[in-house]
């Protein structure tokens, strides 16, 4: 079981993992030993509830492919525990963040006073600097 928040849980059987060999430098032991981990999990099988399922097809994310499948691959590890973690962690980070719910944004308009003050401090700044240019003998 995968705790997503408290009332909110995914059953092992919804999440496919199987063990594939990393990529990359490694030596002789990455020839051998099958220790990066291929995570999928079907949104559109799953049992999450529909608010989750319709956030995570919307999502525009490079790990759900068009089926509605996330496919995660972790190999930052050497042992295959490590991955599996690794990956369930990262399923859960991406669930989680499609729960939180961006507030609307109010457009505001600076007041008249700040205005001011903004432009004074300029003008005060130009000041300064044309104090330090060069000085006419006129």
């Amino acid at each position: 079981m995968l705790k997503i928040s408290l009332n909110i849980f995914i059953p092992d059987d919804e999440i496919e993992l199987s063990a594939i060999r990393a990529q990359g430098a490694g030596g002789q032991n990455v020839n051998k030993v099958s220790s990066a981990i291929h995570l999928r999990f079907d949104i559109k099988k799953s049992s999450l509830p529909d608010f989750y399922k319709q956030r995570l097809l919307n999502l525009n994310d490079q790990r759900i492919t068009k089926n509605g499948v996330i496919v995660i691959k972790a190999q930052q590890f050497r042992t295959q525990e490590k991955n599996r973690e690794d990956a369930l962690k990262r399923l859960r980070e991406l669930i989680k963040s499609v729960a939180i719910v961006q507030k609307k944004r109010k457009p505001t308009k600076a007041s008249k006073v700040s205005q001011k003050k903004r432009i004074d401090k300029k003008v005060l700044r130009g000041k300064t600097k044309t104090l330090r240019g060069k000085v006419s003998e006129e």
